[in-house]
């Protein structure tokens, strides 16, 4: 016999897949935003350099504004992660205790506590009108339990749960969420690591107007490359996060841990739900249109999109310098007609330098080129036979 589709989610919880299925999609809609705003053609951040006594101090002069509808989209994406998670509850409660009175249904919450006593505190909190399964020593109430941030030892703040809870608490009562630039890593040309992991990470701070980012003496030129990114301030704090980080941790907790433990009191079960499937349509087997969704959640996709985009003006620039007889506007055409994943495995290729000797790397990494450089000279001859 055939194992029904998602048999750990019962129908009553069928709503919060397609909630976490809206939310990727919002998340999707922040994807494109940022993807178009971060590769705006004159930068993000505008330099300008500043000479003091014998030095001259690269500065900050400008900064493209980030599109109103992006901290609206966030705290959407964010309010939507937290109901999937309190609709689960309300309806968890329902299915174990019957149809509420509105006194009961007004006790059904999910806390975030960041220690055991506060955890016991809100219990008892519940009152006599409790819901049954919300009372001490339910099975519910150890579910619940078991997803608190201080079971995060020394470090409850930075619990998904705790910072869902703050982002939205934050929007829904103060403003929607805070977003601003940052520049994520920074080197200078001359200086060129062999991949952009091995970059240090620079502070978690917001650009401003005027902010000094380096100096060098009078007469030197250091040509500098920047990755700007966008942070999400956690409210309260001075912490700014890369926004898209923040989310992708968030959700994934959301879908692959709490909501499956929530309602099943165990490990996480398999199959785990899909990032999205197609909510916008009326589905006669609910299940069978989940099963068919996508496990690629957008944060991801955002990521493979922006590496790509990096990647096709540094493969131009470095392809044409290896071959100056090749036309550059032939590497671009030829570059922008490959899919992201295609540019993203090429530039992975040129970067995966083994550890050898150096005539025997630079020899390597010549033969990438040359492969690089036969391949656009390829697509032009094809082209031009075509």
């Amino acid at each position: 016999m055939t194992r029904p589709l998602y048999d750990w989610l019962p129908d009553r919880h069928l709503g919060a897949a397609a909630a976490l299925a809206h939310a990727d999609e919002i998340i999707g809609q922040i994807s494109d935003l940022l993807l178009d705003y971060q590769t705006v053609p004159d930068g993000v951040i505008g330099l300008g350099n500043v000479v003091v006594g014998d030095v001259v101090r690269t500065v900050v002069e400008s900064l493209a504004p980030i599109p109103r509808k992006v901290p609206l989209l966030v705290a959407d994406a964010l309010v939507v992660m937290r109901n999937a998670l309190e609709h689960t509850l309300f309806a968890e409660v329902e299915f174990l205790d019957g149809r509420l009175a509105e006194d009961s249904a007004k006790r059904v919450e999910l806390p975030a506590t960041t220690c055991p006593e506060d955890f016991k505190k809100w219990v008892l909190a519940r009152g006599r009108k409790a819901p049954p399964s919300l009372t001490v020593g339910s099975d519910l109430v150890a579910r619940i339990e078991r997803l608190q941030p201080y079971r995060l030892p020394g470090e409850s703040a930075r619990h998904p749960l705790a910072r869902l809870v703050l982002h939205t608490n934050h929007a829904k009562h103060r403003e929607p969420a805070i977003t601003s630039v940052r520049i994520a890593a920074m080197y200078e040309d001359q200086s060129r690591p062999e991949s952009i992991h091995a970059l240090e990470e620079r502070p978690e701070v917001p650009v401003l107007l005027g902010d000094v980012i380096g100096e060098v003496p009078v007469g030197k030129v250091v040509p500098i490359t920047m990755f700007p990114t966008i942070g999400i301030n956690r409210p309260g704090t001075d912490l700014w996060p890369v926004l898209m980080t923040e989310l992708d941790e968030i959700y994934k907790w959301v879908r692959t841990q709490a909501l499956p433990r929530l309602v099943t009191d165990g490990d996480p079960p398999q199959p785990s739900l899909p990032c999205r499937y197609e909510v916008s349509l009326g589905h006669d087997d609910e299940r069978a249109a989940i099963a068919q969704g996508s496990d690629v959640p957008a944060t991801y996709r955002h990521g493979q999109r922006l590496t790509a985009a990096s990647a096709r003006l540094d493969l131009a620039e470095i392809v044409t310098e290896f071959d100056s007889e090749v036309p550059d506007e032939q590497v671009i055409e030829w570059l922008d007609l490959l899919s992201d994943d295609e540019v993203n495995a090429r530039a992975e290729r040129l970067g995966a330098r083994p550890q050898l000797p150096p005539p025997t790397r630079a020899r390597y990494i010549r033969r990438i080129l040359g492969e690089l450089r036969d391949e656009a000279v390829t697509f032009a001859q094809r082209d031009r036979d075509d």
